[in-house]
C-alpha cells in the first residue's frame, strides 16, 4: 500500500511540474512570438510609436531631474544601490554618480532629434508642430541645453552644472509656454 502512495505522490509531483514547464513555455512563446492582433502589428509597423508627450515624460523629464539633482547635491556622494545594475534610479546604477549626469545630458540633447521626427503625434491627436517655423529653433535650444549640462557635468561642478540647469529650465519653458501650456488640452500643438 506504502508503494502504491509513493508511486501515486510521484504521479502528481510529475503532472504538477509538466503542468507548471507547460505555463512557462506559454510565457515565452507569448513574449516571443510575433505580433498577431492589428493593434500591435500598427504600432510595430510605425517607425517613431511615442506621441509627444510620452517622449517628454519618458526621455526628457527624468533625464533633466538627474540634472536638476545635481544643481543642490553632489553626485558624487550618492551610495549605490544595493543592487546597481537593476538601479531605478540613474544616479545610484552602474553608471551613476557624475556619469549619471553626463548621460542624461547627452540624452536629452540627443532626443532633441525625436521631438521634430514628422508624423510626430501631440497627446490631443494633433499633429506636433514639427513644421511651425519656431520649432526647430526651439528643439535647438533643447539640444544646446543638453550639450551644455554635458560639459558642465563633465567638470563635476556643481555651480556649472546650475547655469546649466538654468539654460535647460529656459529652453524647456520657451517651448511649453507657447505649445504646452494652454487652458485646453486640445489647444496643445498650435
Amino acid at each position: 500500500m506504502r508503494l502504491k502512495f509513493i508511486g501515486f505522490a510521484i504521479l502528481v509531483a510529475a503532472l504538477i511540474s509538466l503542468f507548471v514547464w507547460k505555463s512557462r513555455v506559454k510565457v515565452v512563446r507569448a513574449q516571443t512570438t510575433p505580433a498577431t492582433n492589428a493593434e500591435t502589428a500598427a504600432l510595430l509597423a510605425q517607425r517613431n510609436p511615442a506621441k509627444l508627450a510620452q517622449l517628454m515624460r519618458g526621455i526628457m523629464l527624468p533625464n533633466s531631474n538627474v540634472i536638476f539633482f545635481a544643481e543642490g547635491k553632489n553626485p558624487a556622494d550618492i551610495a549605490p544601490a544595493k543592487n546597481a545594475s537593476g538601479a531605478v534610479n540613474p544616479l545610484e546604477g552602474t553608471y551613476g554618480k557624475w556619469e549619471a549626469v553626463e548621460n542624461s545630458s547627452l540624452a536629452i540633447a540627443e532626443a532633441a532629434t525625436l521631438l521634430s521626427v514628422p508624423g510626430r503625434m501631440c497627446s490631443n491627436g494633433r499633429p506636433a508642430p514639427v513644421n511651425n517655423a519656431d520649432w526647430s529653433k526651439l528643439v535647438e535650444g533643447v539640444r544646446v541645453a543638453g550639450i551644455k549640462a554635458y560639459l558642465a557635468a563633465e567638470t563635476k561642478d556643481q555651480d556649472k552644472i546650475g547655469d546649466a540647469g538654468e539654460v535647460l529650465t529656459a529652453a524647456c519653458s520657451n517651448c511649453h509656454v507657447k505649445y504646452r501650456d494652454t487652458p485646453k488640452l486640445e489647444d496643445r500643438c498650435r
